[in-house]
């Protein structure tokens, strides 16, 4: 379980409004965020008064250790590099920064889908699910897929048809959305508002480097999700006018880099690239997020493994954390040290009172000390009596 909010050495935090990007993401590039006639466009997340994570997660531009290496040069606006078992911060860059998360979002859409789908589950796309906008696995509408199977394609190639099947399932495009949003609230990802189940850019999209590698820490503990992601390639079956065909994971590194345990890629217009992806090495799992990055002059991928490079050597010299991923289950720590009572129970988790009371514990545990003295006392004296006649 991961830590609430302890503190960090470093500099103060920068008040969150003067980091670019604090309120909400640039502006569109397109029209594909402007709402429906009619309807209003989302006002901005509220924006916390204590940069969640530790007071370094408030910091504009590249945090690191004191005394450590300076991290790879990326193209990215914000990244953030973490221990994936500690949920320690190990370096990042305008961690709370908010940005279009393009298809990382499909993470939370997943993490949906495991709770309220089963794996063998069989899903029916309409004519809507397979006509959406691409990247698509290739569904045929009136076929016949499993959860399982849907989620591997969700995951590993991205595919819209896939996201928006998904959401017929769940009770419709509005419905999905709000249930990813609830569980990002629940998961304390303070800068994330899906707009759409796919990534594709929508009013009010929103997240960030933090928040994100937040999610993912959340999701590599799902097994469905941990051995979607890791799988290199899957048969989709034959369906009606279609032949049965193979996927493969576009995650480049997924047998490439050592220890790689999968990830997921994005991109859109607006949100740019977007990257998450992990590995172990040496019995240490490290993640790193990229958001709103170019894959010019050096693909993301690579700048990825740079990271991950970076984040394995500082892992191996313990390096001290610039921040930590904060528990839901954990409550928060306020900026004068006293626990605040805002924190959620982990999602999944049931926690359950004590209907005894630890004030009923504490009489029973009295009560029985002085059971015992008393027999204690009585055995002594009957000893010193002698024997008693019957």
């Amino acid at each position: 379980m991961l830590s609430g909010l302890v503190p960090f050495a470093g500099t103060a935090a920068a008040a969150p409004a003067v980091c670019p990007d604090a309120v909400v993401p640039p502006p569109p590039v397109d029209t594909s965020e402007q709402p429906p006639p009619g309807v209003a466009a989302p006002a901005p997340l509220p924006v916390p008064k204590a940069a969640v994570g530790g007071a370094r997660m408030g910091e504009c531009g590249v945090v690191y250790p004191s005394g450590a290496a300076v991290p790879p040069g990326t193209t990215a606006a914000s990244w953030l590099v973490q221990d994936l078992d500690t949920g320690e911060v190990l370096a990042a860059k305008n961690p709370h920064a908010r940005q279009r998360p393009a298809s990382l979002i499909k993470t939370l859409l997943a993490l949906v889908v495991i709770r309220e789908l089963k794996p063998e589950q069989i899903i029916v796309p309409t004519v809507e699910d397979a006509s959406q906008e691409c990247t698509c696995v290739g569904l045929v509408a009136g076929g016949r897929y499993t959860v399982d199977l849907l989620l591997h394609g969700l995951l590993m190639h991205s595919g819209n048809d896939v996201a928006h099947a998904f959401a017929t399932a769940l009770g419709g495009v509005p419905a999905t959305v709000r249930k990813m949003n609830d569980l990002a609230a629940e998961l304390g990802a303070t800068d994330t508002r899906a707009a759409t189940p796919s990534g594709l850019d929508g009013p009010g999209m929103s997240a960030s480097a933090y928040d994100m590698s937040l999610i993912f820490n959340y999701a590599m503990k799902q097994p469905e999700f941990a051995a979607s992601i890791a799988t290199r390639a899957v048969q989709i079956p034959a369906q009606p006018g279609k032949p049965a065909f193979s996927i493969v994971n576009d995650n480049k590194l997924l047998g490439t880099y050592p220890g790689f345990l999968g990830g997921k890629t994005g991109f859109t217009d607006d949100a740019r690239h977007t990257y998450v992806g992990a590995a172990e090495q040496n019995g240490r799992r490290v993640a790193v997020v990229l958001m709103r990055a170019e894959n010019r002059p050096t693909p993301v991928v690579n700048q990825a493994k740079a990271l991950l490079d970076y984040g394995f050597a500082l892992a191996r010299t313990n390096a001290s954390p610039v921040g930590h991923l904060v528990s839901p289950a954990a409550p928060e720590v306020t900026a004068d040290g006293a626990a605040s009572d805002s924190g959620v129970a982990e999602a999944g988790a049931a926690v359950e009172k004590d209907p005894f009371g630890v004030t009923g514990w504490i009489l029973t545990l009295v009560v029985a000390v002085i059971i015992v003295a008393g027999f204690v006392i009585g055995h002594h004296r009957k000893k010193r009596q002698g024997p008693q006649a019957s």
